[in-house]
């Protein structure tokens, strides 16, 4: 007689660390090689406890690889004026803000005061607009690296970890095949992550308070490029369709309606708050990561050793 009882799923929790390692470990053998440590400044120009305890972790992870790190903490109304100080020091190699400023578009305006030779977070326009068209390199002659956000960079690396990304497809095509949900669509994080991952091959769903919107990667000569549409489907007719759900809702009070999930889906959440009930998708998720900071530390640093490297590229050719 067939055994009918139902079996439970076998999910296994990942921590970022375990990630997050490799890189570190990678990071520390190239700082070490190098006659001088790259050296990260941090502005922090608020009060926020979360944005200083954030800043005081970049500065211990930096240190802890061999990177020089130096928080400056000043007046908002200052800001712009240190960072461009900062922009033109050749003993400054990478520049990052810690937000909130103003909490206003003029932080927009202060990111892109940033000079993009310095732009550890990868928010400068060049980078996010070479991200969006899927262009690599910021020359001709393909010296100089384009580096990624970090957060969006992080969570390819860890998709490649768990294995989502098919290595015996063809680089930039190993996502053919994958269907992946991501709740949040800002700008710095969710819409730049479903480029990207709509750009290796993958069909994202990008969902936020406006509705859902269905990332693509072109064809014929747009092939370089993602397309976007708006669809008229649900939640609940899109996510029984993912392999991978990507949460990123900055609020406690949100959490991601798991029994949607199919059976054996990857769930990620990169938000601050917890978007999954840690018990609850443990029954429908294969695998499930609470939290990714530590990962994007380690992409951090490593936009830092290729910013590094275009500035050495860039004097020896002048």
């Amino acid at each position: 007689m067939a055994d009918n009882t139902p079996t439970c799923m076998s999910s296994e929790t990942i921590l970022a660390s375990t990630v997050a390692e490799p890189f570190m470990q990678e990071l520390k053998t190239e700082v070490s090689s190098l006659d001088q440590a790259p050296k990260l400044v941090g502005f922090l120009a608020n009060v926020d406890p979360a944005a200083k305890m954030y800043a005081e972790w970049t500065g211990k992870t930096s240190m802890e690889a061999g990177f020089q790190f130096e928080l400056r903490q000043l007046d908002k109304e200052d800001l712009e004026e240190k960072i461009l100080e900062a922009n033109t020091d050749p003993n400054v190699h990478g520049i990052m803000i810690y937000w909130p400023v103003f909490g206003t578009s003029q932080d927009t305006y202060l990111q892109q005061t940033v000079a993009k030779e310095k732009d550890v977070e990868g928010l400068s326009h060049i980078y996010i607009s070479n991200m969006y068209h899927n262009i690599r390199f910021l020359d001709d002659a393909k010296t100089l690296k384009s580096i990624l956000p970090c957060t969006p960079l992080a969570m390819v690396k860890i998709l490649e970890h768990l294995g989502v990304y098919n290595k015996v497809l063809a680089y930039g095509n190993r996502l053919y095949g994958k269907t992946v949900c991501i709740v949040n669509r800002s700008e710095v994080v969710g819409r730049p992550l479903a480029a990207l991952l709509a750009n290796d091959g993958a069909t994202v769903y990008s969902v936020d308070i406006t509705g859902i919107q269905k990332f693509t990667r072109g064809a014929g000569i747009r092939l370089r490029k993602h397309e976007v549409e708006d669809v008229s489907s649900t939640l609940k007719e899109v996510v029984p369709l993912c392999d991978v759900v990507i949460t990123g809702v900055p609020s406690d009070n949100y959490k991601f309606p798991t029994e949607l999930l199919r059976d054996g889906a990857v769930c990620i959440n990169f938000s601050s708050a917890k978007n999954f009930d840690a018990v609850a998708v443990k029954e429908k998720a294969a695998i499930y990561i609470p939290s990714i900071g530590k990962v994007t530390q380690a992409m951090l640093l490593r936009n830092l050793l290729r910013l590094r490297e275009n500035q050495k590229t860039m004097s020896a050719s002048k």
